[in-house]
């Protein structure tokens, strides 16, 4: 399948499978699978209140949130409210939010780089936020300050990144020196991480360091959802609203500054946008891997590799995926198992699948 880029004026048409389908027939196809996802992520976001070792029933979900909006006679318990707002509410968020982010960076971060094997954590953001969270455990910080470290030094990894590649790249390949200042940046803060583990102190200190490596939600509350809206906000409406120009770097560096789009800034502003928003992620859930990677290669396959469509549907598909092995994590088994673990060994091979299956959606 192809697809020919005119000017917006004039009337575009794809060919598939031998026929011509217009424009609008396209465009209402996308619209319908966004629908169908969104959709889909509602249901999900409702029935996972229902899940879990406390039963609570559907009546009683609506009516507690409808609560928090409207004056509504109380026909539940006060035990029954806190399970809702206090512990399902939050986690349900911020696995939804987390997810969307890392899919979404993830997605960025592969049209930038025209490889699907890209992920968000290639420039080191995510040993750089491991890092300032263990610092900040070992130091005895509370839990907003693991956040802010974490936050903080995956920033500063990133920007150690981009900024080396900047000075070294020169003449020489940007995105190749990009990638592998990236690669010593991660060596370089996983070793810090390793040091770290080794002066902690094995009986404190180490397993809180070790759990929070792991990755998850157990301990999110709504404070800490609300504190990582902002940034993520920051990071996807740019992103959003220039992802037709990562159909336009697809097509390489030269032919997209032939079409008037500055490459270098985009690239910075796609930079930031998916490092601010990985950052937040790992600051609140800790180190989650493989969401960045296969739900993009999964979402081809369901909506094909036009960014205008790809990108909205990456993070829908991201958030429900997140919630969906978060619900598997809490309700298992008895002892809960961090997101981390769950995530490799549920994508792992979910990826290699993927890998047999996408290569017609990566290049149609």
């Amino acid at each position: 399948m192809y697809v020919e880029i005119y000017a917006d004026n004039i009337k575009r048409r794809c060919k598939v499978g031998g026929s011509l389908v217009s424009k609008d027939k396209i465009l209402s196809s996308d619209k319908v699978k966004l629908q169908f996802l969104g959709l889909a992520l509602v249901v999900l976001f409702f029935g996972s209140f229902l899940i879990g070792r406390y039963p609570v029933t559907p009546d009683n979900v609506f009516n507690i949130l409808l609560a928090k909006l409207f004056s509504w006679p109380q026909t539940w318990t006060d035990d029954m409210e806190t399970i809702i707002i206090q512990v399902r509410l939050p986690r349900i968020l911020a696995a939804l939010l987390v997810g969307a982010a890392l899919a979404t960076s993830g997605a960025a971060y592969q049209g930038m780089f025209r490889n699907p094997m890209v992920s968000p954590d290639i420039l080191g953001v995510s040993a750089g936020a491991s890092f300032g969270a263990v610092l900040a455990i070992m130091l005895s910080l509370d839990f907003f300050w693991i956040q802010l470290f974490a936050f903080a030094f995956g920033l500063l990894a990133v920007a150690v990144t981009y900024l080396a590649s900047t000075k070294l790249s020169k003449n020489n390949d940007t995105m190749l020196v990009l990638v592998l200042a990236g690669i010593i940046v991660s060596m370089v803060f996983s070793s810090l991480v390793a040091l770290v583990k080794y002066l902690a102190d094995p009986f404190s200190k180490l397993p809180a360091i070790t759990f929070w490596l792991m990755g998850g939600l157990s301990t999110i509350s709504v404070e800490e959802v609300v504190m990582i809206v902002g940034p993520m906000l920051i990071g996807l409406i740019p992103l959003v609203l220039m992802r037709w120009k990562l159909n336009v770097m697809s097509f390489g560096d030269e032919e997209a500054q032939a079409l008037g789009v500055n490459t270098g800034r985009l690239r910075s502003v796609i930079v930031l946008c998916a490092t601010l928003m990985t950052a937040s992620a790992v600051a609140v859930s800790g180190v989650i891997g493989l969401v960045g990677l296969i739900v993009p290669h999964l979402t081809r396959l369901v909506v094909g590799p036009n960014y205008k469509v790809l990108l909205p549907a990456s993070m829908i598909i991201g958030g429900g995926f997140l919630l969906i092995v978060d619900n598997v994590s809490r309700t298992l088994w008895s002892v809960e198992i961090p997101l981390g673990i769950l995530t490799s060994i549920i994508g792992a091979p979910i990826f290699m699948y993927l890998l047999l299956a996408s290569r017609r959606g990566w290049t149609s």
